[in-house]
This record gives C-alpha cells, sequence and structure tokens, in this order.
C-alpha cells in the first residue's frame, strides 16, 4: 500500500496573504494569485548520513521525528496528502475523491534530503501531450486526457540510500580461452574445424572499495514499480530537506521499512561485490565458488525524489503514465482503439480490391 503525506508546514503569501508554491527548476516560491516570489532559505547547508546500526538497533524501526496527516483512498488502498490548504482532493493513483473527514496521522522519519523538481507542470504536460501524439492508434479519449491539467500529478516518492565500506574474499575459477583445430568430417568431405575451449585455473584473494548510494524504492505500489526508463535521478543535486520544496506536490510516505531497505541494499551489495571479484579474477571467464561479503560503515538516508503521474482507464484497464521531474524522460503503458484499428484495416482491404478490379 502506498501512503502519501502532508506536511503541516504551510508557507502564505507575503503580498496578498494565499498559499505560496515551490517554483520548479528554482529555489523559490511563487504565489499563483498575484505573482509575488520569495527565495527558500537553507536551513542547512548540507545533509546528514545517518548511522544505520543506530536506527535498527538502537532506535528501532518505527521511530519517527514528526507527524504528518493522510487521507485513505478507499478504491485503490493508497493513503496520501498535498502540501497546500485544499477542500477537495483527488486520488494521485486512481483519480477517485478522497475523503476530507477520514484523515488520520502518522509518524514518519523525516526525510534528509530531496532533489526538487525541475520540470515544470507546463512542460510536464506539454511533454505528455508531444507523447500522446506521436504514437499511433490512441482512443480519443488518451488525446483528450493529455489536455487536462488536472490529470498529471506531482509527486515526491521515498527512498532509502545507503553507504557503506565493502569487502569481499573469495574463491574461484579463472577462465581462459585457447582454440584447437579439429578435422571433422562432413558431406563435403573432411574439413578443418576450430574449437573454442577453456582453460581453467584456481583464483582466489580480497576486494574491497566504497560503495556509494545504493538506492531502494521505499514504497511497496499495489500496482508496479516505477518504469526502470525513468527512475534514474543525478543525486548530486539532492539538497537538504526543506518542506517548502514540498509546497504544490504530493509527497509520499515509505511504507518499505528500514530493516528491509537495509536487506535489499545488501542484495545490490553482493551483486557489486560479485562484479569487482570478476574483474579482479581476470582472463575470459570466471567462476565465483565462495565469497564472504562484509559491510561496515553503514550510513543511510531517507530521501525524496520527482515524478509526475498520470493514470487512464480505458475498457476496464488502468493504464500509467510517468515523467521524471528531475530530466523529464517519460515512461507510460498505452491502449489501443480498436476501431482506428478496424477502419484502417477496412480501409486497406478496400484499396486492395480496387487495386483488384481495375488491373482486370
Amino acid at each position: 500500500m502506498s501512503e502519501i503525506l502532508k506536511s503541516e508546514h504551510k508557507k502564505t503569501c507575503a503580498n496578498c496573504g494565499a498559499e505560496m508554491k515551490f517554483k520548479a527548476g528554482s529555489n523559490q516560491l511563487k504565489c499563483e494569485y498575484c505573482g509575488y516570489e520569495e527565495f527558500i532559505e537553507e536551513a542547512k547547508k548540507s545533509f546528514e548520513e545517518l548511522e544505520l546500526e543506530h536506527y535498527l538497533k538502537v532506535v528501532g524501526e518505527n521511530a519517527y521525528t514528526e507527524t504528518i496527516e493522510l487521507l485513505h483512498c478507499k478504491n485503490c488502498g493508497a493513503n496520501q496528502h498535498v502540501e497546500e490548504n485544499y477542500k477537495s482532493l483527488d486520488c494521485v493513483y486512481c483519480g477517485e475523491p478522497l475523503i476530507v473527514e477520514d484523515i488520520e496521522r502518522k509518524g514518519w522519519l523525516l526525510p534528509g534530503a530531496l532533489i526538487p523538481f525541475q520540470v515544470d507542470a507546463n512542460r510536464a504536460r506539454g511533454i505528455f501531450k508531444k507523447w500522446v501524439n506521436g504514437i499511433w492508434f490512441a482512443p480519443n479519449r488518451l488525446r483528450r486526457a493529455a489536455l487536462d491539467p488536472e490529470g498529471l500529478h506531482g509527486l515526491y516518492i521515498p527512498y532509502w540510500t545507503f553507504d557503506a565500506n565493502l569487502e569481499a574474499r573469495y574463491s574461484g575459477q579463472r577462465g581462459d580461452y585457447y582454440y584447437e583445430t579439429h578435422r571433422i568430417r562432413t558431406k563435403n568431405g573432411v574439413q578443418n574445424r576450430r574449437v573454442r575451449k577453456t582453460r581453467w585455473s584456481p583464483a582466489s584473494g580480497s576486494v574491497d572499495g566504497f560503495v556509494d548510494d545504493i538506492l531502494i524504492n521505499a514504497s511497496q505500489k499495489k500496482r508496479g514499480e516505477i518504469p526502470a526508463k525513468i527512475a534514474f535521478w543525478n543525486v548530486k543535486e539532492l539538497v537538504p530537506f526543506n518542506s517548502k520544496y514540498l509546497s504544490g506536490f504530493v509527497t509520499e510516505k515509505y511504507t518499505v521499512s528500514l530493516k528491509e531497505g537495509h536487506h535489499a541494499a545488501f542484495q545490490k551489495a553482493k551483486s557489486i561485490a560479485d562484479s569487482w571479484i570478476r574483474r579482479d579474477i581476470g582472463g575470459d571467464i570466471q567462476r565465483i565458488h565462495q565469497a564472504d561479503i562484509s559491510l561496515t560503515d553503514e550510513t543511510f538516508k531517507h530521501i525524496l525524489l520527482p515524478i509526475y503521474l498520470s493514470s487512464y482507464r480505458f475498457n476496464g484497464k488502468e493504464y500509467r503514465f510517468y515523467i521524471n521531474g528531475q530530466t523529464g524522460l517519460l515512461s507510460g503503458s498505452r491502449p489501443y482503439s480498436f476501431w482506428k484499428i478496424f477502419f484502417l484495416a477496412l480501409f486497406i482491404l478496400l484499396i486492395i480490391m480496387a487495386i483488384a478490379i481495375f488491373a482486370k
């Protein structure tokens, strides 16, 4: 289940008193009513790497530093919230109305950093519209959805990121290719054929290095992961967390615990160690018989990363479209219009029949 949250920190316009929203691609808040802009002053210049062992063993998984308000969607199960006052709100995942009276409060570990939106809503809608116009046999309703300004939602998604010193001691084998010429009898007579073989030799040793920013999605979504095509962010652009960056966007609360995130990160660290070991063994091919992997000085961060999300239902099936809020890359599944395909096939058939008639 996804959880979407709302922070209690709001910023009013010094000029007209309306709520201000974060202006994507800047470090400013902007009032959409009077146009007044105000710089976001960073409370701190850097973000902190937290000691993992301390939080897992001493503080505990259920530790939280702040409480937030969540609204529950009775249709898809997501709990969500936005960083502004509102009278009505639709679910960012399925579009169903949310009931304000059902609000509940939950604790969360405050994010240490985030990547602010670099793509604003107008540019995101333009990317989505261009993509829809470029696909064949798209239903007309999908094209109308691309023009709907309320159909695309900016969403901060939660991630855990882990750092550690990695060391692995291993034993295995190194394989080096060599070639032999064999004489083979075929229907065309005896022929020479070059055959590749592998010479194996024992290998052992150790590798070590620093593993930086292993990203683990901290949201268990009922309806699939963010497409790999867009799930890439330049974490060098992380800035210290400031709730003002959330203003005007939906923010999702993590549902993957720190312990679960650490387990997933260790699996990724094993893959990293595997590639280091194979590079250390060398040769053309490698066998790893045993690898003892250890991680030390482990730290973590809870971070938020930006995407735009649009969902669309066609013939009882839901389709989702994602845009990376930092890079502008788009990925999504698309429906096909049966009637557009049918009439095109009919048109082609009529042309073939006409050519056949006139050719007689």
